[in-house]
C-alpha cells in the first residue's frame, strides 16, 4: 500500500515537471516568435527608413545642383560643391542600408558616384581660387536634370510603399533573386527597383581631374604605348621567364578586355596556386599572386626588401626606391617608387611581396608603374624653396626629412612637391606635401607604424 502510493507520487510529481517542462517551452517558442517578429518589423521600418533617406538626399542633390549652377565666386562654388558631395556621400549611405540595392540600382550607385566625386573636384578647384567655368555650369545643369528624373522616380516609388501597393524585399528574397539571375536557382519576380532603372537618364560626359573623368577611364598605359600585340603563348612565356618557371606548367584562365587587356594563366606552384596576368599589348606581368601559405619566418624584412629591389632590378625595374612596407602572415609586402634624380615618382608605383620562409616572390603588383611610368617627365623648377614651404607647415610639427616629389592627384595629372615628413607633439609621424610652384598644402598623410610596418592615411 505505501508503495503504492510512493509510486503514485513518483508519477504526479514526473507528470507535473513534464507539464512545466512544456509550459516554459511554449512560453519560450512564443516569446521567440514575439522577438522573431518584431525584429522583422525593425528590419522593414530600417529599410524604409533607408529608403526615405535616399529620396530625400535626391531631392536636395537636385536643388544642390540646381544652385551650383548660379554660383558665380569661388567661396559660394565651393560651399555648395561641398554640399553636394555630402548629399551624395548619404544617399550612397542609404542605398548600401537596402538590401542589394546597389547591384539592382547598380546605375543609381554609379550616378551618386560620380556626382559627388565631380563635385569634390569642384571645391578644390573653387579653394584655390578658380570660378565655375561655362562647361562645368553645363556639366552641374546635366547632372542636375539626371538627380531630378532619379528624384522623381524614387518619389513614386516611395509613395508606393507608404500605401502598401509595393513593398522592399528582405534579404532573403533579394539572395533568391541574385541566384536566379545568375542560373543557380529558379525563377523570382522582379524587384520594385526596376521602375527606377528602367529608363534611366544619360549621365552627361564628365571630364574633370578626377577618377571617374571620362578622358581618365579611356587612357591607355604610357608604358604600352608603341608596343606589339603579343599571342597567347608569347604571354605565357613572358609569365613564365618572370617567375623564372616552365611555360608549360600554366593554363590559360581568362582573356580579358578591361582597360588593360590581359592574358590571366594559372599554375601548381610550392603548394599553391600561382595567378599571372600578362598584358596583351606588350607581354608585360601586370599582376602576381600565389595562394600558398607561408611558413616560419627564416627572413629579417631588410634582406626581403633587398631581396624584393634585386628581382625588380633583374627584371628591367631601374632606380626603385623603397618607401614603406608591411607584414601580414608571414609575408612582406613593400612598395617602391620610381626615382628621377633625386625626384621620388609616386606614381609609378609597384608592389612586392616576399615569402619570409623562403624569400621567393609570392606577390607583385605593377599597375601604377605601367599606366604613369615615363624615362624623364619634364619637372617645373621650384617657384618656392624648401625653406619657404617649411615656413607653412602648421605649428608644433619638426621636420624629420624634406625631399621633392611627384605625387598624383585624383586624376591623370600629377603635382611636384615638397615632402615633408613630420612629427608632431604627441610623437606622431606625418607626411605633408607643399606644391613647389604655389606654396599651397596639397596632401596631408598620417602614418601609422606599429611592430608589422606602415600604414599611410
Amino acid at each position: 500500500m505505501k508503495g503504492t502510493k510512493m509510486g503514485r507520487r513518483t508519477i504526479v510529481r514526473y507528470v507535473s515537471y513534464l507539464t512545466a517542462s512544456f509550459v516554459v517551452l511554449a512560453g519560450l517558442a512564443i516569446q521567440g516568435q514575439r522577438e522573431a517578429a518584431a525584429y522583422r518589423q525593425y528590419l522593414a521600418l530600417s529599410r524604409l527608413h533607408a529608403f526615405s533617406e535616399l529620396s530625400a538626399n535626391l531631392s536636395q542633390l537636385d536643388t544642390d545642383l540646381q544652385k551650383g549652377v548660379y554660383a558665380s565666386s569661388p567661396a559660394m562654388l565651393s560651399a555648395l560643391c561641398t554640399q553636394i558631395f555630402g548629399r551624395a556621400l548619404s544617399a550612397q549611405m542609404a542605398l548600401g542600408e537596402l538590401p542589394y540595392a546597389s547591384v539592382e540600382l547598380e546605375q543609381t550607385a554609379a550616378f551618386l558616384a560620380k556626382t559627388g566625386d565631380y563635385a569634390a573636384a569642384l571645391a578644390r578647384s573653387a579653394v584655390a581660387g578658380d570660378s565655375c567655368t561655362q562647361e562645368q555650369r553645363e556639366t552641374l545643369r546635366a547632372l542636375s536634370q539626371t538627380a531630378s528624373t532619379l528624384s522623381g522616380e524614387v518619389s513614386a516609388l516611395q509613395a508606393q510603399l507608404l500605401d502598401g501597393t509595393a513593398e522592399l524585399d528582405d534579404v532573403e528574397t533579394a539572395e533568391a533573386r541574385m541566384a536566379a539571375r545568375e542560373g543557380q536557382g529558379q525563377e523570382v519576380a522582379g524587384t520594385v527597383y526596376q521602375t527606377v532603372e528602367e529608363d534611366f537618364p544619360e549621365i552627361p560626359t564628365l571630364i574633370y581631374d578626377g577618377p571617374f573623368s571620362d578622358h581618365i577611364t579611356d587612357r591607355a598605359p604610357r608604358m604600352l604605348e608603341g608596343l606589339p600585340e603579343v599571342t597567347q603563348e608569347e604571354a605565357r612565356a613572358a609569365a613564365a621567364a618572370f617567375l623564372d618557371l616552365k611555360p608549360e606548367i600554366f593554363t590559360l584562365v581568362s582573356s580579358g578586355e578591361g582597360q588593360v587587356p590581359t592574358y590571366s594563366f594559372s599554375a601548381a606552384v610550392d603548394g599553391g596556386e600561382l595567378y599571372v596576368e600578362v598584358t596583351r599589348q606588350g607581354g608585360l606581368v601586370l599582376e602576381v599572386l600565389h595562394s600558398r601559405t607561408a611558413g616560419a619566418p627564416s627572413l629579417s624584412r631588410q634582406d626581403a626588401a633587398t631581396l624584393a629591389k634585386t628581382f625588380l632590378e633583374e627584371r628591367g625595374y631601374p632606380n626603385m626606391q623603397e618607401s614603406y612596407y608591411l607584414e601580414h602572415d608571414g609575408m612582406l609586402t613593400v612598395n617602391f617608387a620610381a626615382a628621377q634624380g633625386e625626384v621620388l615618382c609616386y606614381p609609378d608605383l609597384v608592389k612586392v611581396t616576399i615569402a619570409l620562409d623562403t624569400g621567393k616572390v609570392v606577390g607583385f603588383e605593377a599597375a601604377g608603374y605601367l599606366m604613369n611610368h615615363t624615362e624623364q617627365r619634364d619637372l617645373p623648377s621650384p617657384a618656392v624653396s624648401a625653406e619657404q614651404a617649411r615656413a607653412r607647415l602648421a605649428e608644433g610639427l619638426t621636420v624629420l626629412s624634406q625631399r621633392l616629389a611627384v605625387i598624383p592627384t585624383s586624376g591623370e595629372y600629377e603635382l611636384l612637391c615638397h615632402e615633408f615628413k613630420c612629427q608632431d607633439t604627441d610623437g606622431r609621424h606625418v607626411l605633408i606635401y607643399v606644391n613647389v610652384q604655389t606654396g599651397q598644402e596639397e596632401r596631408i598623410f598620417i602614418l601609422l607604424e606599429d611592430e608589422n610596418g606602415t600604414l599611410v592615411l
